[in-house]
């Protein structure tokens, strides 16, 4: 469809932050000249306690209206993302932010050339200075990691330059690669990274094989630009962590929101001591599909004939709402805003954005982009975004700008307990034997995908890591052999581990976000565990979530997921997601089976 054809109702409606492309402009004008006046106090902050306060309050003010700027600017691209008008839009703010990045670069190294104790001094003096009290201890949280001012704003000039081997292995792997085609029932196909698991997870063997050795093949032949492009990334990442300070870029990775490295390796060890019910998993997986060997192009095959069942928006809004309805009247009656006052844009349109996301900044709502085409799929993708903006929505309600934002660590629990709460729900109301299983299967990938994926991802950065920060060469034999012999762990010795999976990592763009996607697999870890407590009616559950929901930025993560009553600390946490993942291999053999 053109976006010009699709009813406004179900369209995000953008003009509650600009009424129109107009005003955005005058607002980035403003910006551009406003954020300037921060200068006046470059070498001053410290001098008064009325300088302090100014320099934060304006160092704030422009970061909420830059990011408004920010959101509005690629939300309108999104919409078309053709638009070239939109392309410039989205160019100007980019380049605003790095401007603007650059010039205030000043602002925490000199307040770190002092001590806290001055600071101190300050708020007792200055009473709307206590507001920001938490804001400026974790400024001063860096100061060991924090280098001068002319330092910073050097490593701030190059920060362009240093995500050059992400952007050229990005270029590589979606732009330059060309993997030829595979045959797809009689006619010749383009394979691309896009198609790709379309076509693994076919319910054609051949063409899941060919699929699978056609796009490794051409990943074989780049195989050195490409280990060179993530040895290069990962040498960026070791000289700054070095250079602030840190032990390792793990140690970094995690600093800012506080982690515990025993965390990480918690999160690893617990998962490598239960690969036995992935394992389990697998046997479930060779028996429905009825091979004598199970390979890893088998891994993404429907177990189950595509569920044809389709739902109108309509259809899935009051499903959803039903399923959610434990949450209580306020919750639901902010759900309903979300349909009711366009938070969602709804339907695929040419040109528009792949896939599905929340967003929005402290001043609009929490928007959601979905590409809806009345599949099982779309209805949860749909309370998965929902669990999203429901988690911004109440953060941002009850929480200044500056701690409003929760962190990435806890970033997907809200929307996986949505996620999770939806299916239960269908379960138990679904008489349909076909609709149960294709739910539980999906459910089954959610768990095998993030806990052991995810973590089998975490394992190989740490390892490659832990080589690179001892100086050893990152050649693609050493890449190829870790990876290799973790897949062999983890899929183990029933599964025949063939040999182009050892290029795999070579197409896994997070490998450029170092360690980031373990967060995954906690993320859902600890989703489970609040669902199980509130499947459970276990006291407070429901109460102690929804005060969660409400947290923001002002605790660090792992404290603010304790509200909820998740200590992601206790290997437990891991364990309950393996054990609902084992039932859920029960629940599935017992329903096909009968």
């Amino acid at each position: 469809m053109e976006r010009k054809d699709i009813l406004d109702k179900y369209k995000w409606d953008l003009s509650v932050m600009y009424e129109n492309d107009t005003l955005w402009k005058e607002e980035y004008d403003k910006v551009y000249s406003e954020y300037k006046e921060i200068l006046n106090y470059k070498g001053k902050i410290l001098e008064s306690s009325a300088n302090l306060l100014n320099t934060i309050e304006l160092e704030l003010n422009i970061g909420r209206k830059l990011e408004k700027l920010y959101v509005y600017a690629y939300m309108r691209l999104d919409e078309d993302t053709n638009n070239t008008y939109y392309q410039e839009m989205v160019g100007k703010i980019d380049n605003l932010n790095a401007t603007i990045s650059l010039d205030t670069s000043f602002i925490t190294p000199e307040l770190l050339e002092s001590d806290y104790s001055k600071v101190e001094e300050f708020i007792k003096e200055n009473d709307k200075l206590k507001r920001y009290e938490k804001y400026l201890k974790e400024i001063y949280r860096y100061k060991e990691h924090t280098l001068s001012k002319e330092e910073e704003r050097v490593i701030a000039a190059f920060q362009q330059v240093l995500s050059n081997p992400s952007k050229t292995s990005s270029l590589l792997r979606n732009s330059d690669l060309d993997f030829g085609t595979i045959n797809v029932e009689g006619e010749e196909v383009k394979l691309n990274n896009s198609n790709y698991s379309l076509y693994i997870s076919s319910n054609n063997r051949q063409v899941r094989m060919d699929a699978f050795k056609t796009l490794y093949k051409e990943y074989a032949k780049h195989k050195n630009t490409l280990a060179q492009t993530l040895s290069g990334d990962m040498a960026s990442n070791i000289t700054i962590s070095k250079l602030r300070g840190y032990n390792s870029v793990r140690e970094s990775s995690l600093f800012d929101d506080n982690i515990s490295l025993d965390i990480y390796d918690n999160l690893v060890d617990t998962v490598n001591n239960n690969m036995s019910t992935m394992y389990k998993y697998l046997s479930l997986r060779k028996k429905v599909l009825n091979l004598d060997e199970l390979h890893l192009y088998d891994i993404y095959a429907p177990l189950i004939e595509e569920d044809e069942k389709k739902y109108t928006y309509e259809e899935a809004r009051e499903i959803i709402l039903k399923a959610l309805s434990v949450f209580g009247e306020d919750y639901i009656a902010n759900i309903n805003k979300a349909f009711d006052e366009n938070w969602i844009d709804v339907y695929p349109n040419d040109n528009k954005r792949s896939g599905a996301y929340s967003w929005g900044c402290y001043d609009s709502n929490p928007f959601i982009l979905t590409n809806f085409q009345g599949r099982y799929d779309d209805v949860s993708t749909l309370a998965h975004e929902l669990g999203h903006s429901m988690h911004s929505y109440y953060s941002n309600k009850n929480n200044d700008y500056e701690y409003s934002r929760y962190s990435i660590f806890v970033a997907e629990v809200a929307s996986t307990v949505n996620e999770l709460l939806l299916a239960y729900h269908m379960l138990e109301t679904t008489e349909d034997v076909s609709q149960k299983l294709k739910i539980i299967n999906e459910l089954l990938e959610l768990y095998k995908g993030t806990i052991y994926r995810q973590t089998m991802f975490a394992e190989f950065e740490k390892e490659i890591y832990d080589l690179k920060e001892k100086d050893e060469v990152i050649t693609y034999e050493v890449l190829n052999n870790i990876y290799y012999d973790l897949n062999k762990k983890y899929f183990g010795k029933d599964v025949v581990i063939d040999d182009e999976i050892k290029y795999e990592w070579s197409r896994i763009p997070h490998f450029y976000t170092s360690f980031y996607v373990y967060q995954y697999a906690t993320g859902l870890s600890a989703a489970t565990h609040i669902v199980n407590s509130i499947l459970n009616n276990e006291e407070n559950a429901i109460k102690n979530y929804l005060e969660f929901l409400k947290t923001g930025g002002i605790d660090y993560p792992t404290n603010e997921l304790k509200i909820a009553g998740v200590n992601i600390e206790n290997k437990e946490v891991i364990e309950s997601a393996i054990k609902t993942f084992d039932s859920l291999i029960d629940k599935f053999e017992k329903i096909y089976t009968k």
